[in-house]
């Protein structure tokens, strides 16, 4: 059977099918968190003092003593057991955006050979992986290959239940023998530390004196695309990439914009239905979803949560999307392009920071003028992100997420902050050193007696800036849909510490000179803005105006591929950045480095040869299938003395000529293997590869549109887009 049967069969199939049925849903009472060994199970099966050294580990990061961990470790057990557990495994998070398990049983036998079940604390607090097959950056090699996993009490314990029984997955942090990091939760954890160690000076010298642990918060919205699996196994490429190489566009895509908030179609409300609830027994806050813009794009957002529960939840949540997807028969598409000419998918990471005593520090309340903390906060952010945009840019930059930012869907690959009118006005004022009071949004009153008047924001919304403050948070809209949240959080974590260690030190200097609470932290705004103000940025973020502005006038950079951005992690300001914090050492940050570029590389080399074997073995026969069916249909006519026009067979053989001359030139440009450094191998598969494949492309897609429906093998974009 032909490809192009199958893509037939499978459109039947699908057509003909319908939504998969799940059953009732119970009350979200009833299913919360059922699966989850969270301080509320703690309470009812451990010892008074257990539980709350416990508690107070889990929300201060306090250190927990061994013997605890061996009460822990009995009563997670019972409790596995007791849900039908069998396995467990210390989950982690290496320097992929996937997570890594090895399973182990509690069953051991005793002398006379039966079987009995055992978990101690020193097992639960340390495992033992390979650390040389994970990517390591040069840190583990084959012949030092030891590596640890150790236990993160701070996130809870959880039972995975999938169709090959239940494991009781303990969130765990991943490092070398020599105790290097390998992992993105070793940095996370430190990065809140010091900005929580940082954070505490800033609120100490502004004369509080109870101040808790502080912590930065995520919630991160995930956006994803759906294609039927019948469709998704005839692509090789959204098999093997995520996405397609191939494809001409529909008729129609998004330009109606009647998808976005659309009614959602019912097999994928059924799916979502069922998705949520394995979120809500596994504790994660699932809180909306809807249409996304683009047709089969959908979106899920959870609710704030501390950043380091919020990073393994998001890891859970996208694992827990792709098996529900499976059980229903689609594919789930996490990758940020996985269609060409429509909108592609971001994961926007809302951060905040805040503790149980000083409340929410980036919210401005109603008179933001007025409030020193949010605005001594809010400052240290802009300072951040103006002294560190390149490394906002690097940690959000792999292979696929080249495909999305800069274009006119997603933030510029320029990094600027976004205020909003009001609070834009508030820091220009202090730089003018003439702060004034501001107003707020007003009502909202469309003069329609049944529509009740309601506040309106004080500022409006950007949808272009790539770093935007919303309200109470700040918006990180360039993070990719399959990108851990981790790296981005480490970045604003780390920035944020520093800006607050500098706000302390002149800080303090200012108080020293006798100046007032006030005095002082409106002169230390007026010199965090003579010097930091040029990346605020309210206006177009995708104009070719604001790209020259940026880069010729304020002196930002524009870092539009990975290959550009990767290099930040050896800039010495960012070395010394991680450095002096605490957070990443010199030989872990080359180390990510290493790991970050490889992966780069190896990403586009990949799709370059599913691009050259797509091309010759299913894309190439159906052109040269066609062909042969003109030239037979000419010369048939011919003999009947009939004369058609050729130009339809000649431009077919030009279309399928030219596809293979490019597919030969990509062969050898994947060959070049002669670079004097990372830096240049990536800058050339950015340029010259990327290129060769996008030509193979227009080949490829101008084919798509010449040969008949009934002997393309491929299913096409309208078919996987808007079938469901």
């Amino acid at each position: 059977m032909s490809g192009s049967e199958y893509r037939h069969l499978a459109i039947s199939a699908i057509t003909s099918g319908a939504a998969m049925e799940v059953e009732k849903p119970e009350p979200l009472s009833k299913i919360w968190a059922t699966d989850v060994f969270n301080l509320a199970k703690m309470e009812e099966c451990l010892s008074k003092n257990a539980y709350k050294a416990m508690k107070k580990t889990a929300q201060t990061g306090a250190p927990l003593d061994p013997a605890t961990a061996d009460v822990v470790a009995a009563a997670m057990k019972d409790w596995a057991l007791s849900k039908g557990v069998k396995f467990f495994s210390h989950i982690f998070y290496p320097m992929t955006n996937a997570t890594a398990e090895k399973h182990d049983g509690f069953i051991v036998t005793n002398a006379d050979g039966n079987a009995i079940t055992e978990f101690t604390g020193s097992l639960l607090i340390k495992g033992e992986p390979d650390g040389s097959s994970f990517p390591n950056g040069s840190l583990r090699m084959t012949n030092a290959a030891r590596g640890y996993t150790a236990w993160d009490p701070t996130s809870p314990a959880y039972i995975m239940n999938t169709a090959n029984g239940a494991t009781l997955m303990i969130p765990s942090v991943f490092m070398s023998w020599t105790g290097e990091a390998l992992d993105k939760k070793i940095p996370l954890l430190r990065s809140n530390a010091a900005m929580n160690k940082a954070a505490k000076k800033v609120l100490q010298l502004m004369g509080e004196t109870e101040i808790a642990s502080l912590n930065s918060s995520c919630g991160a919205e995930q956006e994803y695309f759906l294609v039927d699996e019948k469709f998704a196994n005839l692509r090789p490429d959204l098999l093997l990439t995520g996405r397609t190489l191939f494809g001409a566009p529909p008729a129609k895509g998004q330009q109606f914009d009647d998808h976005y908030f659309g009614a959602i179609p019912e097999r994928v409300q059924v799916f979502m239905q069922d998705f949520e609830n394995q979120l809500y027994k596994l504790g994660i806050p699932a809180k909306t979803h809807h249409n996304e813009v683009a047709p089969g794009q959908f979106e899920i957002a959870p609710y704030f949560e501390s950043a380091n529960v919020a990073a393994d939840h998001q890891q859970l949540l996208m694992t827990v999307m792709k098996l529900t997807a499976k059980r229903h028969g689609f594919m789930a598409l996490l990758h940020e392009k996985p269609f060409a000419g429509v909108n592609g998918s971001g994961k926007h990471v809302n951060w905040s920071v805040g503790n149980s005593t000083q409340g929410n520090l980036l919210d401005p309340g109603n008179t933001p003028e007025d409030n020193l903390k949010f605005l001594l906060f809010c400052g240290a952010v802009i300072r951040g992100v103006h002294l560190f945009g390149p490394l906002l840019r690097a940690v959000i930059a792999s292979a696929s997420n080249d495909h999305r930012l800069g274009a006119n869907e997603a933030p510029p690959a320029i990094l600027s902050v976004y205020l909003g009118d009001q609070l834009e006005k508030v820091f220009m004022d202090i730089k003018a050193g003439n702060l004034t009071a501001t107003e707020c949004g007003g009502n909202m009153d469309l003069g329609l007696a049944e529509i009740l008047p309601f506040k309106r924001d004080p500022g409006d919304r950007n949808r272009t800036s790539p770093f935007a403050f919303t309200g109470n948070r700040f918006e990180f809209r360039a993070v990719g849909s399959s990108q851990s949240v981790s790296g981005p959080l480490v970045a604003m974590n780390t920035m944020l510490a520093d800006s607050l260690n500098w706000v302390a030190g002149k800080l303090e200097l200012a108080l020293g000179e006798g100046l007032s609470l006030t005095e002082a932290v409106l002169a230390v705004l007026k010199e965090l803005m003579d010097q930091h103000s040029n990346v605020i940025f309210g206006g177009d973020g995708y104009s070719e105006a604001w790209h020259k502005m940026a880069v010729e006038e304020r002196g930002l950079k524009n870092l539009p591929t990975s290959a550009d951005a990767l290099p930040a992690f050896l800039d010495p300001a960012i070395i010394e950045l991680f450095s002096s914090t605490g957070v990443l050492t010199p030989v872990e940050l080359e180390s990510r480095y290493e790991v970050y570029s490889e992966q780069y590389i190896l990403s586009i080399e990949v799709e370059a040869k599913l691009v050259i074997d797509m091309a010759t073995t299913l894309v190439y026969p159906a052109a040269m299938s066609y062909l042969e069916q003109l030239t037979n249909t000419l010369a048939t006519s011919a003999e009947l003395g009939i004369s058609l026009d050729a130009s339809l067979a000649k431009k077919v053989a030009a279309q399928a000529d030219g596809l293979l001359a490019t597919v030969d030139k990509l062969a050898l440009s994947i060959g070049q293997h002669d670079f004097p450094s990372v830096e240049a191998h990536m800058k050339y598969c950015a340029s010259e590869i990327r290129a060769l494949m996008d030509t193979a492309r227009s080949y490829a897609d101008t084919l798509e549109t010449l040969v008949p429906n009934a002997l393309w093998p491929l299913p096409k974009y309208a078919e996987m887009m808007f079938i469901k």
